[in-house]
């Protein structure tokens, strides 16, 4: 493997999982890194999948946004290296 092959997928990937969790798409979202504080929609996040769970990171600075773990009973959601998490009202 290459060093200019990523080893990521970006935020979209995480449409599946998270619409399990949540009753919009998220990806659209707008957020903020609590690391450097990049603004973008959540797409724009470098997401890894290969883990227990999947961890989304800054594409600024590689940060951890969130992190997902679906167990058979649970489903964990660590949102804390967001400042916030901005999802558009439906219209």
């Amino acid at each position: 493997m290459t060093a200019d092959v990523p080893t990521y997928l970006d935020g979209n990937a995480a449409a599946g999982a998270l619409r399990e969790v949540f009753a919009v798409d998220i990806t659209a979202a707008i957020g903020q890194c609590g690391g450097c504080g990049r603004t973008g929609v959540f797409a724009e996040a470098r997401l890894y999948v290969d883990a227990p769970g999947m961890v989304a990171r800054c594409s600024g600075c590689d940060d951890v946004l969130l992190r997902v773990v679906t167990t058979p009973t649970d489903t964990v959601l660590d949102l804390r290296g967001m400042t916030y998490l901005r999802i558009p009202n439906a219209t």
